[in-house]
């Protein structure tokens, strides 16, 4: 019998698709290229290409195509050229599924193989934006200076072959300098990554990195380029084959390779530069002069929970985010950690936070997004100070407890103490793994809790800290003796904030 094959997304199938599927009024060769993106993943294309699609729908500007660029694995490369470069970003929730087609990437770029050359591409006159997502490690920072690494071997190689860069820094400094050596304008450089002061961070590793070549190209960078910090908010789900089925169904039975889900939410605030640039707040993102309680808010109150419930929820037994949101003392806890420790941080008003609360235990609640633990959980050591530890340094500070950040924090530790073991439950992905791990070994709950909270670089310099030794040290006892939904129960509140969502 032979199998059928079905048809492949592309812009020959464009006109076969059902009707309540949204797609692009143009076609990627019809665009030109005015932006440049290092970091081609799932949250890219739900997001910025996403926004960047509808800015061009409401104007009829065609000239903010985005060049792409995957910086190691080809799979999504590949899977793109073959259909145009077309894709399709599910929107998701408990009403369904909405299907948009997206057209805005006009050339998927493979660093490693591409012939041009990422440099030549930001370099390009017609290039006016360079936008980023490449995870905080990408922007080769030391977590106890605060400013490039100079001693990581991805500088080091980037260094000295300055023709073929491999980190996103080393990219974009080549491209800044053909710029300069033409007297051109150079682009806008926008961080869309969950790093505090994120555009800031950015300027000081371009900057940093180009002293070390050129004292005059630094000099001229810190006062020619804008790196404007931004705040990203969207949840996107890792795509898999269940995207594919998905997608498919949603286009009639044309095939994409390469679709993304994600929720229906969608902020993106910028702080306001000057040039020209996409009518991005038609879209759904706004400018702003600073963008540093945006940031806080969202660090603290989506990205601290999202962890929060990760680590306590992988400990109970549940595969995603959805599933711990969903039980009821978990997100009692998780609405406690974010009215009482989070939020007395952040310049909210209560009325605002009440209502950001809600809306966020809602969105984490969504069946449709799976996020699960594992992806959530990675890289714990490199998002614990921004995300949990500095508020809760203010908070000790202010003499306000914080039972939640501690669980927060003894859960991680849990995460490792249970790594290798019959009773581990996911794989532990983080850069400080092995090192950590030797700690975990520690048998004592308050010595293993006290060698932990000695890595200032994970934890920061924290007050109190003979308390907070103890408190996470009993609460490593008791998640070693009862069962984790036990051990959060004795900890929720009494004023009601804690009550179930």
């Amino acid at each position: 019998m032979d199998t059928l094959i079905s048809p492949r997304l592309g812009v020959g199938t464009l006109p076969r698709l059902p009707r309540n599927v949204t797609r692009p009024d143009y076609i990627p060769r019809q665009l030109g290229t005015g932006i440049v993106h290092l970091g081609c993943g799932a949250f890219h294309r739900a997001h910025q290409a996403l926004i960047t699609q509808h800015a061009m729908a409401a104007t009829g500007d065609q000239r903010w195509g985005i060049a792409a660029v995957a910086m190691s694995r080809p799979d999504v490369v590949t899977a793109l050229r073959a259909q145009d470069n077309l894709y399709t970003t599910l929107l998701r929730d408990s009403a369904g599924d909405h299907a948009e087609v997206v057209g805005a990437i006009t050339a998927a770029v493979h660093a490693p193989s591409d012939r041009i050359g990422v440099a030549r591409r930001i370099a390009d006159p017609r290039v006016r934006i360079v936008t980023l997502t490449v995870t905080a490690g990408g922007y080769c920072v030391s977590p106890v200076t605060g400013q490039l690494d100079v001693s990581s071997d991805p500088v080091r190689h980037d260094l000295r072959c300055a023709s073929n860069p491999c980190t996103a820094i080393g990219m974009l400094v080549g491209g800044l300098q053909a710029v300069r050596r033409r007297g051109g304008v150079p682009p806008v450089v926008i961080s869309c990554d969950n790093l505090s002061a994120n555009g800031r961070q950015l300027r000081s590793a371009v900057i940093g990195f180009a002293a070390m070549r050129d004292d005059r190209l630094a000099d001229w960078i810190a006062r020619n380029v804008q790196f404007p910090c931004s705040v990203v908010d969207r949840i996107v789900a890792p795509a898999g084959p269940a995207d594919e089925a998905a997608a498919r169904s949603r286009l009639g039975g044309v095939d994409d390779r390469a679709p993304v889900s994600a929720e229906p939410f969608l902020t993106w605030t910028i702080e306001d530069f000057t040039g020209d640039r996409p009518h991005w707040e038609l879209a759904g993102a706004r400018f702003v002069g600073d963008v540093t309680d945006h940031e806080l808010a969202k660090l603290r109150l989506l990205n601290g929970t999202h962890m929060l419930l990760a680590y306590l929820g992988a400990l109970a037994g549940h595969a995603t985010v959805a599933e711990a949101s969903a039980d009821p003392v978990l997100a009692a806890l998780a609405r406690q950690f974010m009215l009482e420790e989070q939020g007395p941080t952040l310049n909210l008003p209560p009325e605002d936070l009440h209502r950001t609360v809600d809306e966020l235990l809602r969105r984490f609640r969504n069946p449709a997004i799976r996020h699960d633990m594992r992806r959530v959980g990675r890289n714990g050591s490199e998002k614990m100070m921004p995300r949990v530890t500095d508020a809760m340094r203010e908070n000790l500070a202010a003499g306000r407890p914080t039972p939640a950040a501690v669980l927060l924090i003894a859960s991680w530790i849990r995460w490792f103490d249970l790594c290798g073991t019959g009773n581990a439950v996911t794989e532990v992905i983080d850069p400080h793994a092995e090192a950590l791990a030797g700690l975990a070994a520690i048998a004592h709950p308050q010595l293993r809790a006290r060698a932990f909270l000695a890595r200032t670089d994970i934890f920061g310099e924290l007050p109190q800290l003979d308390r907070v030794r103890r408190e996470v040290g009993a609460a490593l006892a008791e998640l070693d003796r009862d069962h984790v939904i036990d051990v959060v129960r004795r900890r929720l509140s009494p004023n009601g904030n804690g009550r179930a969502a």
